[in-house]
C-alpha cells in the first residue's frame, strides 16, 4: 500500500460540505462498532467474573478432592492408613478427615432451621485443606467454651447466626439424626438433642455456606452423627486445583475399590456448564451487535463509492490501478472499526473498572450464590474480541471495494 493510496482513504474519510451524510453515516457506524465491543468486553467481563468469584467462593469449604467410598453408608471406618496413603501421593499438599451431617436447629425461639453439620480438625492442620478457617470473623479452630452445661462449641455461617439470633456466648440446640431411642410409651422415636455454645462465626460471601453451615471439631461431630470412630471422608487439598482430575484418578488407583475420588469440578459441573454455555451464547449475541455495525460500513462505503464515483473515473483514467482502487476502501472500512474498536475498548474496560470496583449492580445473594456483579476482563477474550471486531470490519469492505474497482473508467467519469 503507497502514500497515495492513504492520502485518497484519508480524503475519503474526512468531512466535506458535499458529503456530510456520508460523515454522518461514518460516524454512526464507527458508533456501532464502538458499542458492539464495549458490550461484548463488559459482557465477557461479567461472565469470567461470575466463574472466578464463584470458583473461589466454592473452594472456601470444598476441597480439591473428596475421598468417600462407594455404598449407601457414607462414612469411612478405618480412614487412618487411607489418609498416609493420601498424603503420600505426588501433587497432595494436605489432606484431613471430615464429617459431614445435617440436623434442626434452634436458638431458644419456637422455630427451627435445617442445618449442614461439618467437621473439620480442631487443629491448624484443616486450615491447609480448605480456606475456610481463614474466614472466621470471631472464633477459631479451638472452639473454646466457656460453660460447663454445653456439649462443645460450634462456629455459625454470619447469616445463619443473625436469623438465630445466636451470637458468640449465646447456646444453640440442634436435633441429631442420628441417636434417636424409641419410647414404647409414647410409641415413636425420640430424637437426640445436643447442646452446643457459639464461639465465634465465619463470613464467605457464598449465600449456601453462610445461610446453613455449623462448624465444629471433628470428634464432636463424629459423636453428633453417630459415626463412632469413622468418618464421612477424607478432604485432599492439591498444589494445582486444575489437575484434580489428573489427581483424582490417581489415588482410586492407588487406594482400589471402594474408595472413590470427586474432584471440585465435577461437584459443580452443572453449575460452571451453564455458566460457560450462557457466556458462549452471550458473546455469539453480542457480537450480532459488531455484526450489524458492519452493516453499516457496507452502506457507508456505498455510498461513498456513489458519491465519488467521477473521481473514482478520474483517478482510473490517470493510470491508478483497480487494485489501489480497491485498497482505498479496504482502508477506509479497516480504519472505520479500528478506531471503533479502540474506543470500545477503552469505554469496555472503564465500564467493567467501575462495575466491579463500585459494586454498581446488587444481586440477590439466595438466588446467585454472591451479593454483586464481579467483572474480570480475560486477556485473551479481549485479544479475540479486538481480532474479531477488525475482522468483521475489513470483511465489510469487501462488497464496495469491488464495486469501486470495477468501475469502466468512462462510464464513471460520465456519471451525473
Amino acid at each position: 500500500m503507497t502514500r497515495l493510496e492513504l492520502t485518497i482513504a484519508g480524503r475519503y474519510l474526512r468531512s466535506r460540505r458535499s458529503s456530510r451524510l456520508v460523515s454522518l453515516i461514518t460516524l454512526i457506524a464507527t458508533g456501532g462498532v464502538t458499542v458492539g465491543v464495549m458490550a461484548l468486553i463488559v459482557v465477557m467481563g461479567v461472565m469470567n467474573g461470575l466463574q472466578t468469584d464463584l470458583r473461589e467462593k466454592i473452594l472456601v469449604a470444598s476441597p480439591h478432592l473428596r475421598i468417600t467410598t462407594y455404598g449407601e453408608g457414607l462414612r469411612l471406618d478405618d480412614w487412618q492408613p487411607v489418609l498416609e496413603k493420601v498424603r503420600q501421593q505426588q501433587g497432595v499438599l494436605a489432606a484431613a478427615p471430615f464429617v459431614l451431617s445435617e440436623g434442626l436447629l434452634t436458638a431458644g425461639h419456637d422455630y427451627a432451621q435445617g442445618a449442614r453439620v461439618l467437621g473439620i480438625e480442631p487443629d491448624t492442620g484443616a486450615m491447609s485443606v480448605t480456606s475456610l478457617p481463614r474466614h472466621f470473623v470471631r472464633g477459631d479452630l479451638s472452639f473454646p467454651t466457656t460453660r460447663d452445661d454445653v456439649d462443645g462449641g460450634v462456629v455459625l455461617g454470619r447469616r445463619l447466626a443473625e436469623r438465630m439470633s445466636a451470637f458468640p456466648g449465646d447456646t444453640v440446640t440442634m436435633v441429631s439424626p442420628a441417636g434417636s431411642r424409641f419410647n414404647a410409651a409414647l410409641g415413636t422415636l425420640i430424637p437426640k438433642f445436643w447442646t452446643f455454645e457459639v464461639t465465634g462465626y465465619f463470613e464467605t460471601g457464598m449465600y449456601e455456606y453462610d445461610n446453613a453451615y455449623v462448624v465444629l471439631p471433628r470428634p464432636l461431630a463424629q459423636r453428633y452423627a453417630g459415626l463412632g470412630e469413622a468418618v464421612t471422608g477424607l478432604d485432599v487439598r492439591l498444589s494445582d486445583p486444575w489437575r484434580a482430575r489428573e489427581v483424582g484418578p490417581a489415588i482410586e488407583e492407588t487406594l482400589g475399590y471402594p474408595y472413590r475420588a470427586i474432584d471440585w469440578q465435577t461437584q459443580n459441573a452443572s453449575l460452571f456448564s451453564a455458566l460457560q454455555l450462557e457466556k458462549l451464547a452471550m458473546g455469539l449475541i453480542l457480537l450480532l451487535i459488531v455484526i450489524v455495525a458492519a452493516f453499516n460500513i457496507v452502506s457507508t462505503l456505498t455510498m461513498v463509492v456513489t458519491d465519488k464515483t467521477r473521481e473514482i473515473g478520474i483517478l482510473r483514467a490517470m493510470g491508478l490501478p483497480a487494485a489501489s482502487v480497491r485498497q482505498v476502501f479496504v482502508l477506509q472500512g479497516a480504519v472505520i472499526g479500528l478506531v471503533g474498536t479502540i474506543l470500545g475498548t477503552g469505554l469496555g474496560l472503564l465500564v467493567a473498572r467501575l462495575v466491579d470496583r463500585r459494586q454498581l449492580i446488587a444481586l440477590d445473594p439466595s438466588v446467585y450464590f454472591i451479593d454483586h456483579l464481579p467483572v474480570r476482563v480475560d486477556p485473551v477474550d479481549l485479544a479475540l474480541i479486538v481480532v474479531a471486531s477488525v475482522v468483521v470490519a475489513t470483511i465489510a469492505t469487501v462488497y464496495p471495494a469491488r464495486q469501486a474497482a470495477g468501475l469502466a473508467p468512462v462510464e464513471a467519469i460520465r456519471y451525473e
